[in-house]
């Protein structure tokens, strides 16, 4: 990785505060692309729940937006145990990180730090 984790997570954290959450749990997101670039993202959620947005979409949409092509790693900032990325976010991480790609989790600023890569966490992902 291009970049120290504690980089990802202090921005994880912070993209975290501008959440819109309508339930309880907010989620930021921090990814870095290939050059080493950080993008932020957090979750949008709409009152119909119907096109609600996720951290990593957002991270990674931003990432596409700022010129980054390659997915590097995934950081998840969210006060939930063990919060990973859904299936869909994680169709959004092989798209654009393949299965090397690492994914990380945090559910406590400071706290541990859980982490796999994409195939570990979706062994049996259709490439």
């Amino acid at each position: 990785m291009t970049r120290p984790f504690e980089e990802l997570a202090h921005a994880a954290w912070e993209a975290r505060e501008n959440a819109h959450v309508l339930g309880s749990t907010a989620v930021g997101c921090a990814v870095a692309s290939e050059t080493g670039a950080i993008f932020v993202g957090c979750n949008v959620q709409h009152k119909y729940r119907s096109h609600d947005i996720h951290a990593e979409t957002n991270a990674i949409g931003t990432m596409v937006a700022g010129g980054g092509e390659k997915l590097i790693a995934v950081f998840v900032a969210a006060e939930r145990d063990r919060f990973t990325p859904c299936g869909a976010c994680m169709d959004w991480i092989f798209e654009f990180g393949g299965a090397d790609c690492i994914v990380m989790w945090q559910s406590t600023k400071n706290g541990s730090v859980g982490k796999l890569t994409a195939a570990a966490l979706m062994p049996y992902y259709p490439e």
